[in-house]
């Protein structure tokens, strides 16, 4: 029986089965890798800043906790960096957001109002937090803030920041689980004002500071890259007299996630061999 006169249709009466198809037809509609679009290194490196960026604030966090747990840093001192850091990074936000959006005085007083509220919370849950470990033992608490932490590097987000933002929930996720892991480790603290400054401090970090790089996110190259750049050496200035080997290990970390990971995704990409054909289920196209 031969091809001629066969249609791709079912409603006509044909002498063929019905999931015949013919031989040319078939091989001229095959596509391979027809969605692909390749990557480029250098746009790759500077799309996981962000995620460098984040993996150097929990460096910085974990290196103040270490100073305040050892007596080595004043706690006065980090709740003076704290307040001003937060001002400073308010005042990059609002200069940051007048090309997008104006912002009215009733948006300003009431982040005022909320940040004095979130202020006057931990001052007065701080000795509450600093018992709320107390029958645990170390090596728990170290095990749960290590968990915590690395639940809260897989789940942030590292997208730019879109016209409308909307919260994610894995967002959501990823900061409840940084505080949450602040929180036990600052229950090891010697007193109550190291207790509030360092709860501050990662409130500022871990939720505050992330609005801050989605907005950076947009603004040219060179200023990402730069920021970028000041946030590990302020990291590892900070790990290095606490650990040696820590802060290889980090720098060993930092190099891997911010070039070599571009690098393997790059060369990874001639291996990618997706075939489509008219064997693919249809997909409707709704409005």
């Amino acid at each position: 029986m031969t091809s001629e006169g066969w249609n791709k249709v079912l409603w006509e009466r044909q002498p063929f089965p019905d999931n015949y198809i013919h031989p040319h037809s078939f091989l001229s509609s095959l596509r391979r890798n027809p969605n692909f679009k390749p990557y480029t290194y250098w746009p790759l490196v500077l799309l996981c800043c962000a995620i460098t960026q984040h993996l150097a604030t929990i460096f910085t966090f974990l290196a103040v906790f270490v100073r305040l747990k050892e007596r080595w840093l004043d706690a006065r001192v980090l709740l003076w960096v704290s307040i001003v850091s937060f001002f400073g990074g308010y005042a990059l936000c609002e200069i940051l957001s007048r090309s997008n959006t104006v912002r009215g005085a009733s948006t300003r007083s009431n982040t005022i109002k909320s940040s004095l509220l979130v202020f006057l919370a931990l001052m007065a849950l701080s000795p509450v937090l600093r018992t709320l470990t107390a029958a645990t033992s170390s090596d728990s608490i170290w095990a749960l803030s290590a968990c915590l932490f690395l639940l809260n590097t897989l789940l942030a987000d590292y997208s730019s920041m879109k016209p409308v933002p909307q919260e994610r929930l894995t967002s959501v996720l990823s900061m409840n689980a940084a505080i949450s892991s602040s929180v036990v480790l600052a229950s090891r603290l010697p007193d109550d004002l190291a207790v509030f400054a360092l709860v501050l401090f990662a409130v500022q970090l871990f939720a505050l500071f992330p609005i801050l790089r989605h907005r950076l996110q947009v603004t040219p190259q060179l200023a990402q890259i730069l920021f970028t750049l000041a946030l590990c050496v302020l990291s590892f200035v900070l790990t290095v007299p606490l650990s040696v080997s820590v802060a290889s290990i980090y720098a060993g970390i930092l190099i891997t996630v911010t070039f070599v990971a571009p690098g393997v995704l790059v060369w990874a990409q001639k291996y990618k061999n997706e075939i489509r054909g008219p064997w693919d289920v249809a997909v409707p196209r709704l409005n």
